[in-house]
C-alpha cells in the first residue's frame, strides 16, 4: 500500500467519523445551550439538570440516526476497506 492510498483511506475514514458523530454532537450542543440559558434565567445551578437532558437527547438522536450511521459505515467499508483487503492494495 502506497502512502497516497493510506492517506486517502485515512482521510475518508475520518470524514465518515465526522458524518457519524455530527448529529449527536449537534444535539448535545443545542441541548447544552438551551439548558445553560434556562439555568442563567432561573439561577438554578443543578449539575444533573445539565447532564440528564443532554444524555437523553443524545440517546434519542442516536436511536433515530442508527440507520444513517450504519449505512455510512457500510458504504465506507464496502467502498474502500474491503477492496483494499481483497485486492491487496
Amino acid at each position: 500500500m502506497t502512502p497516497e492510498i493510506f492517506h486517502d483511506v485515512l482521510r475518508e475514514g475520518l470524514w465518515a467519523a465526522v458524518l457519524i458523530s455530527a448529529p449527536m454532537l449537534a444535539v448535545a450542543l443545542v441541548a447544552g445551550v438551551i439548558v445553560g440559558l434556562f439555568q442563567a434565567l432561573t439561577s438554578v445551578q443543578e449539575m444533573t439538570l445539565t447532564f440528564v437532558p443532554k444524555v437523553g437527547a443524545m440517546i434519542a438522536v442516536f436511536w433515530v440516526s442508527m440507520s444513517f450511521m450504519t449505512a455510512t459505515l457500510v458504504t465506507f467499508f464496502t467502498g474502500r476497506i474491503v477492496p483494499l483487503i481483497a485486492g491487496g492494495g
